[in-house]
């Protein structure tokens, strides 16, 4: 449960102060709850403190809270590893997918994304300090994989996400937020309609929206310790 409804406001009041002094709108930047980990009252507590948005990384963890979180309307983002086989639920079961770094899966969520639903909407994971270790296209490969997200007509490509290299050095994590708002700028530029910069969590929203984050993902300071 919640048992801190307070946190809520706390990083709400986070995200007004980091646009106040940048000189942005509150309602420029949306907060996504990530719920890995968190269970389905946790998730409803949340919803009924006015949170609609909600993050999950694990598909099986994400259609079991989704089963007992029927009755909400709640928006779901699939911001995890996406894995070929489990494309069809994923396509079927959220309204955005956050993770996508790879033209196989472009189109697979495109080929299953029922018919009745809107367009999936989709965002483009970057590598975007080319750590070996970690996912999304590299940067020099974007332009690219965004060409063909944009000609695919199930989904809605709407923008960027990253998870910069972790680091205690400021200087470094707003570079990499900068450099992933610059590509999101030469995509606009090449004619996409973008309106989405993911990047930001709880340790670096503040640096986040002062690069231009327009959604910032937090876990933790919403929810408390995770369940396991």
């Amino acid at each position: 449960m919640i048992r801190h409804p307070e946190r809520l406001h706390t990083v709400r009041e986070r995200i007004a102060s980091a646009c106040a002094r940048s000189g942005r709108d509150p309602a420029s930047v949306r907060l996504l709850a990530v719920s890995k980990q968190q269970d389905a009252a946790a998730i409803r507590a949340l919803q009924g403190l006015g949170q609609l948005e909600f993050g999950e990384n694990r598909l099986q963890e994400a259609v079991e809270k989704q089963a007992f979180l029927e009755d909400l309307p709640l928006t779901w983002h699939f911001i995890g590893p996406v894995q070929s086989n489990k494309t069809k639920d994923i396509a079927t079961r959220f309204a955005w997918v956050q993770s996508v770094d790879r033209e196989k899966v472009l189109q697979r969520l495109d080929a299953q994304r029922p018919d009745a639903l809107p367009a999936l909407n989709v965002c483009l994971q970057v590598n975007i300090d080319h750590e070996p270790q970690k996912a999304g296209v590299a940067p020099e490969a974007v332009a690219e994989l965004a060409a063909l997200a944009a000609r695919l007509p199930r989904l809605r490509l709407r923008g960027l996400m990253c998870i910069p290299a972790l680091t205690e050095d400021e200087a470094r994590t707003r570079d990499s937020f900068r450099r992933l708002a610059a590509l999101a700028e030469d995509l606009r530029a090449r004619g996409h309609r973008l309106d989405t910069l993911s990047m930001g969590m709880s340790g670096d929203l503040e640096l986040a929206v002062e690069c231009g984050s327009t959604l910032v993902r937090v876990g933790t300071d919403l929810f408390g310790p995770r369940m396991n």
